[in-house]
């Protein structure tokens, strides 16, 4: 049975919940979404408050969010999700800062180049939103397509990579 230990991130007006498993960050949910989005992403068998064991993730977050790191330092736990869902998310880890790809590159780069549906499918079941960068997967026309934290926050998240000292 893992424990998942689970506490608050503020940026801005937002509030972010984590949650962490022993060997590292598993979870970023959307702003000012409830706990129970957890649900939809990872089994969980016993959640925990405990907003200490946060906080070095919260403190990772939040100089991201305000430019002053743009690499994470900080240990991932992928938990849940399915073979594809994982090869996707790690490929997404290999965007650099600043830089974007679409859903066609991330198949490609999988070595499934026509499973561009499939590809955007684990895009949106990524659980670590932020430190899994699938804000840097635009459509091949260059839109935003879609972001489980709203377009306003990909846009945001886009520009600040953009310009990270702004």
């Amino acid at each position: 049975m893992t424990t998942i230990y689970y506490g608050e991130c503020s940026l801005d007006t937002q509030r972010y919940y984590l949650a962490t498993t022993d060997a590292g960050l598993c979870f970023v949910g959307s702003p000012d979404q409830s706990l129970t989005e957890i649900d939809h992403f990872i089994a969980v068998d016993q959640l925990v408050l405990d907003q200490a064991r946060l906080a070095p993730f919260v403190t990772a977050i939040q100089t991201y969010w305000t430019g002053q790191t743009t690499n994470w330092s900080v240990p991932i736990d992928l938990i849940g999700g399915t073979d594809l869902q994982r090869q996707v998310w790690t490929a997404l880890q290999t965007i650099p800062y600043g830089q974007t790809r679409d859903y066609s590159q991330i198949a490609q780069q999988i070595g499934r180049p026509t499973a561009i549906r499939a590809v955007a499918s684990a895009i949106g079941r990524n659980p670590l939103l932020l430190l899994i960068p699938c804000h840097r997967v635009l459509r091949k026309d260059g839109a935003l397509g879609g972001y489980r934290g709203g377009l306003a926050l990909k846009r945001q998240l886009l520009e600040l990579e953009q310009n990270p000292h702004h």
